[in-house]
């Protein structure tokens, strides 16, 4: 496609609609009859639609449906999806009577935890999104920023860690710890009609590091992670009674595949402490950069039977290595897409390592580039217009 791309896309106007299928793609009309159809055959994934609408949704159905199973375990707690259920009830009462709607951002500015969990599906379920910061290593700076330009009414952390959380007047902080577990906050779960997702509303918005200029918030929908976790190969077999391991940086967009992918789909989901091959050498299902896997000993991870890298290049003899015991999967896509937008599955015997094609999903790569290629496109028209893969993540205004 790099001919295409060089002598036609360069010059193309972003689409009128985002939801327009192939052969109503009136932006290639510029191409030849062939040209169109290679652009097409290349650029559409398949009509797959998600098992669940939204993230929140698929949530909702896992608490219900396998309530005695274990939803989360950290540093020897866990909590079942019955517990998560109740507990993430008596948080959201408590955001719901500090003013958390649908809509609306909550910072999670904390470590990884079981409390992280709560605060996650707690916001999920008033149809607010998450906002995730590890506090230690973003500094306070970049943590009041975020919380300004989000708009937060609402800081979650955690009681040890409150004293480091910059708070202004006009904000409030929970600690989740002090919350989740307090029979006096008992609380139905929040009303659906009042506070249900829908696919267009953000579920999570992640802010990049900022070392070249204001940090970015990147917005993700509900509809849009419903397209990768929701939908084979992206949901990686996730399924009740997998452990999924969650070792990666809670502001990391690989960290909603780990944490996100395991509850949307019933697993339990594996909370590393300090060290990552623990975590490693007891979990099904383990998502990494191709670094972070490189520095496992896979002689000892031979339970696992899904891998998934991306971030970075993967190195042709780690995939051999761990595609020689457990479905491996080479993977592609920046956060804008949510997570990732392209997944294949290698085998040592294959003769190249690739990233594959695009995931089986709602959206047209063609939308992607169109609204990647022309910064005068509105989030309105690119982001919450459609159930897709456009770039849902123009920087938030400071």
């Amino acid at each position: 496609m790099q001919d295409v791309a060089i002598d036609y896309l360069k010059e193309f106007e972003p689409l009128g609609q985002p939801d327009t299928g192939p052969g109503q793609l009136t932006g290639l009309s510029r191409l030849s009859p062939q040209d169109q159809a290679r652009f097409l055959s290349f650029g559409w994934g398949a009509m797959v639609a998600p098992r669940h609408a939204t993230i929140a949704d698929a949530m909702r159905h896992q608490m219900q449906a396998n309530a005695d199973l274990v939803a989360v375990e950290c540093a020897g707690h866990a909590l079942t999806y019955r517990a998560l259920d109740d507990a993430s009830n008596r948080l959201a009462a408590v955001l719901a009577a500090h003013g958390v709607g649908r809509g609306d951002a909550v910072c999670l500015y904390l470590h990884r935890s079981v409390e992280m969990v709560v605060g996650i599906v707690a916001a999920m379920k008033l149809g607010a999104a998450y906002v995730p910061q590890h506090v230690g290593v973003a500094p306070a700076e970049m943590l009041r920023h975020i919380a300004d330009v989000t708009g937060a009414k609402v800081i979650l952390s955690l009681t040890p860690l409150a004293d480091q959380i910059p708070v202004e007047p006009h904000q409030t902080l929970i600690t989740i710890d002090t919350v989740m577990f307090d029979p006096m906050l008992d609380a139905p779960g929040p009303e659906l009609s009042r506070y249900r997702a829908t696919p267009q509303d953000l579920a999570m918005i992640l802010f990049t590091s900022g070392t070249t200029g204001v940090p970015n918030g990147l917005q993700v929908t509900h509809g849009n992670l419903a397209n990768i976790l929701l939908t084979a190969p992206g949901d990686l077999g996730m399924a009740p009674e997998m452990r999924v391991g969650q070792i990666l940086s809670i502001a990391f967009d690989m960290a909603a595949w780990e944490t996100l992918g395991a509850l949307s789909n019933g697993a339990t989901l594996v909370i590393r402490g300090k060290s990552i091959q623990e975590t490693a050498e007891t979990v099904d299902v383990l998502i990494a950069t191709p670094s972070i896997l490189n520095s496992l000993d896979a002689s000892r991870c031979q339970q696992v039977k899904v891998a998934a890298v991306a971030g970075e290049p993967c190195p042709r003899p780690l995939a051999d290595t761990w595609s020689s015991f457990c479905t491996f999967y080479n993977s592609c896509g920046p956060t804008e897409t949510t997570i990732i937008n392209t997944a294949e599955p290698h085998a040592p015997d294959k003769p190249v390592l690739s990233i594959g094609r695009q995931h089986p999903t709602t959206p047209s790569t063609f939308w992607t580039i169109s609204c990647a290629r022309s910064p005068s496109v509105t989030r309105e028209r690119c982001g919450l217009a459609a159930i897709v893969s456009p770039p849902d993540t123009w920087p938030i205004p400071s």
